[in-house]
This record gives structure tokens, C-alpha cells and sequence, in this order.
């Protein structure tokens, strides 16, 4: 018997995916945001399954596509402010004194249209690492590993993830149903008989999934007093609360000292106390541990490694991480960025081919 290699953990997919958007977010170089999602897609198609999950990448593409489309649409339309070179003179709308600050249609400038391609690219490169995450980590195992404490948010973060897969899943195969049968209606007859039976689908996958949870006993608490059970969740909705508004604050320069770090420390410590003390009432148990092996630390190290490396160069090599659009100048790629983009194929080197999902599986040779 020979066991077939067991599949990268879970959270080291999640890692290695938050590294490559931590890498997205700090440049609008076109050229870089490309690369990143050229290697994002490079590993997901040579190390994904071929579960239901594993065949969502092309809905994220087209996602990021139309995020691209819209940011760039916005942008000449709703916000033209730029100059140089002048691609479409619109008459300009004028709008009551309310809507001050915000341009109706006007000039659309080579500017505006790189500063909105730019800024689309950035969140589409950021929409697909994660989607790249979510095709690769099997949402299943990604439950089993969550810690205690955080059980009842992981439960809600994983079936918040797995829905658009399984959605594209159910598109899949409707659509596969729907060419079996000669087509003789028109085009919005043919989105309603595909629309109807993929809804029905996401139903009938919730109403499984919510018997599959009260078969295993979800959601039983301990002894603990109702009023202390309110109490802590008060305590950890308020700290994550506080954690967003510390971020926020932290992120913005303008916003008060007191909405900046010390909320953001009060919200931490608020949450870990709120959920290091529901933790004791959790009666959830686990068959078998899965280790975070050495495959699964060099999966995530190249992903934050990404990430640490395009942070250090927006401090030593800014230069053309950002390209100037007035004046315009052509997208240049320096060493070290280039480096951080690249050490994401490490994942691809290091991790075993997906041949089957299951870990336990045997077969013989």
C-alpha cells in the first residue's frame, strides 16, 4: 500500500494567497499586477483539484475583468480631473450645488483612463489571489483547523467562501444540462432556465449543509449561564468593532488619535478576552489533527514573502511602483519588486500535485 501525498494545509494556501494581495496593494505598476495574477493562475491551474471549489478561478477573472471595466468607466465619467492628452471631449453635464465635487461626463483625459486602469487593475489583482486561495484550500479542511475559540466565525467564514464556487459548480452543470436539450428559446428564456435551477441547486446545498450540522451536533454549548454567554458575545462583537475602526484609523492620517491605535488595541483585547472565554463552553472535537508540515511552511513562506519583499520596496526601490500618469510615463519593473512577484512560484515548486482530495485515501500499487 502506498499512500498518495497528502494535500498542502489549508491555511498555508490562505497565507500564501493573503502575501501575493499584501504584494497587489502597494503598487499600481500594470506590469507587476499582471505578473501577479499570471503567477496566482500559474499555480492554481498546475495544483488544483477537481473539486467543485478547484473550478472557480474563471469566475474570479471575470470579476476582476468587470471591477476593471467599472473602476475605469467611473473614473472618465463620473470623475474626469485629469490632463495631458484628451481622448473624448464630452460636453460637460452641470449638476446642483449638493453634488459639488463630483463631474458629470467632460473631457476624458489619457489620464484618467491609466489612473482608473491602474487603480481597477490593483483591486482585481487583490480579488483574484484570494480567489486563487479559495480554488486551492478545501473549505472542509479549512473548518476542521479553526481554532475552538473562533469555531462560530470560521463556520460563517467558510461557507461565506465556498458559496461562489459552488455556485459556479451549479452553473456548470445546468449549463451542461442545458446543451443536451435543443435551444429554441430566446436569449431571456434561456437566462431564466438557467437562473431557476442554479438557485434551486444553492437551496438544496444549504438545506444539506444545515442537516449535515445538526447531524454532528453544532451549535451545543456547555453550562454556561445564558446571561454570560450574551455578555461575551457583546465583548467580541464590540472588540472586532473596534478593531475596524482602529484600522481604519490607522490607515488614515486625518482620523483622531483616539480612533487609531488605542482602538484598535482596546478592540484586540476585547475579542481575544470575548473569545478565549467562550472558548471553555465549546464541546467541538477533532479525529485527527492535521499537522502544518514543512510543505505547507514553504507554501506560505513564499506567499509572505511577497509580501515582506514588495513592503521593503516601496521604502528602497519606490521609484516604479507607482507610474506617473501626468505626465505619463511607460511602466518600468525594478529588481527587487520583480523578486517579490516571482517568489510566489515557489508554491508551485514546493507543493505535491492534487490528484485527490481525501488525505486518507490508499491505493495500491
Amino acid at each position: 500500500m502506498k499512500r498518495l501525498p497528502a494535500p498542502v494545509h489549508p491555511i498555508a494556501w490562505w497565507l500564501w494567497a493573503i502575501g501575493l494581495a499584501v504584494a497587489a496593494s502597494f503598487t499600481t505598476n500594470p506590469l507587476l499586477l499582471l505578473l501577479l495574477i499570471a503567477v496566482a493562475c500559474f499555480v492554481v491551474l498546475l495544483r488544483r483539484g477537481d473539486a467543485p471549489w478547484s473550478r472557480s478561478l474563471r469566475l474570479y477573472l471575470l470579476l476582476g475583468a468587470f471591477i476593471v471595466v467599472v473602476r475605469v468607466a467611473f473614473r472618465c465619467f463620473l470623475g474626469a480631473s485629469g490632463g495631458g492628452t484628451v481622448l473624448l471631449d464630452l460636453p460637460r453635464i452641470p449638476l446642483p450645488d449638493w453634488a459639488a465635487g463630483v463631474s458629470l461626463l467632460g473631457p476624458v483625459h489619457l489620464s484618467d483612463v491609466l489612473d482608473g486602469l491602474y487603480d481597477g487593475l490593483r483591486l482585481a489583482a487583490m480579488i483574484i489571489c484570494i480567489g486563487a486561495a479559495n480554488s486551492l484550500a478545501n473549505p472542509k479542511r479549512l473548518l476542521k483547523v479553526v481554532p475552538i475559540a473562533l469555531y462560530d466565525i470560521g463556520t460563517v467564514v467558510v461557507v461565506a467562501v465556498s458559496v461562489f464556487p459552488q455556485m459556479a459548480d451549479s452553473i456548470r452543470r445546468v449549463r451542461r444540462a442545458q446543451q443536451l436539450r435543443p435551444d429554441r428559446g430566446r436569449k431571456w428564456q434561456v437566462v431564466r432556465r438557467v437562473i431557476v435551477p442554479v438557485l434551486s441547486d444553492a437551496l438544496d446545498r444549504s438545506l444539506l449543509l444545515a442537516a449535515a450540522m445538526d447531524s454532528r451536533g453544532y451549535g451545543r454549548r456547555g453550562s454556561t449561564p445564558v446571561r454570560t454567554r450574551r455578555l461575551l458575545g457583546v465583548l467580541t462583537v464590540v472588540g472586532l468593532i473596534a478593531v475596524c475602526i482602529g484600522t481604519f484609523g490607522v490607515l488614515d492620517d486625518r482620523a483622531p488619535a483616539l480612533f487609531r491605535w488605542p482602538a484598535f488595541v482596546l478592540g484586540v483585547a476585547l475579542a481575544v478576552l470575548g473569545l478565549a472565554f467562550s472558548a471553555r463552553e465549546r464541546t467541538v472535537t477533532r479525529y485527527r489533527v492535521e499537522p502544518f508540515d514543512l510543505t505547507a511552511m514553504a507554501v506560505a513562506a513564499g506567499g509572505l514573502a511577497s509580501g515582506v519583499l514588495m513592503i521593503l520596496a516601496t521604502q528602497y526601490a519606490p521609484a516604479h511602483l507607482n507610474p506617473s500618469t501626468t505626465p505619463v510615463e511607460w511602466p518600468v519593473v525594478d529588481l527587487l519588486p520583480l523578486v517579490a512577484v516571482v517568489i510566489g512560484l515557489v508554491a508551485a515548486v514546493v507543493s505535491p500535485p492534487s490528484v485527490i482530495q481525501d488525505p486518507d485515501v490508499e491505493v495500491s500499487t
